[in-house]
């Protein structure tokens, strides 16, 4: 086993919350098989150094808490900050609006890798909204909403395409983008290139 492929996975936390009873059951395969922790800039938890046929064996009882993992196609799991209730600035409780935007896209079947969505309880945006493909964020009006950010060795922040819209509105709003990224990709691919598309759907505010 000391030459197998190791591999890593990786257990989704939406609105950034670890659920007890997972960590405690991951930091128990964590010792037994001597497995890293790794607690992602995207705020997931993942386990490395798995010996790829002990896979199964460690997904199974993290699958039996109602643990989910990243896998191609699914929709992603919005960065979020701590929201109101834990920051003085906090407008919004940032895990429930998460939660709406996940249980609204939990039918689709696939979505295009390569897309990030943030949500700010507040205009600091402090979980990257300039960065991120799709940014919420939490104003005393309403949300605004942001496209077209991205980070890496050639950053590019997003632009404003919705200004004081309702919650309903938000969810709307990134219906219609997820729709037009997949109608106009063929593969993975940051939103930041389909801006100045002619058919974006939405004009800079």
């Amino acid at each position: 086993m000391a030459n197998e492929t190791k591999v890593s996975l990786t257990i989704l936390l939406p609105g950034g919350r670890l659920p007890l009873d997972i960590m405690e059951t991951a930091l128990t395969l964590a010792k037994k098989y001597n497995l890293g922790l790794y607690l992602s800039t995207l705020q997931n938890l993942r386990l490395l150094d798995i010996p790829e046929s002990l896979l199964d064996d460690i997904k199974k009882p993290l699958a039996d808490l109602g643990a989910e993992f990243k896998a191609p196609g699914r929709f992603p799991i919005p960065r979020v900050c701590v929201g109101r209730g834990h920051c003085k600035l906090g407008l919004i409780d940032t895990e429930t609006l998460s939660r709406k935007i996940l249980a609204h896209f939990a039918g689709r079947e696939k979505t295009k890798g390569k897309l990030k969505i943030a949500i700010a309880a507040c205009t600091m945006g402090c979980p990257g909204i300039g960065t991120s493909d799709i940014g919420i964020v939490a104003t005393r009006n309403g949300y605004d909403i942001f496209a077209g950010g991205k980070g890496g060795t050639y950053p590019k922040i997003s632009r404003r395409i919705r200004r004081d819209v309702n919650e309903d509105e938000v969810v709307k709003t990134l219906d219609t983008l997820i729709e037009f990224h997949d109608r106009k990709t063929t593969t993975k691919q940051r939103m930041f290139k389909l801006l100045d598309d002619p058919d974006f759907p939405f004009p800079e505010t």
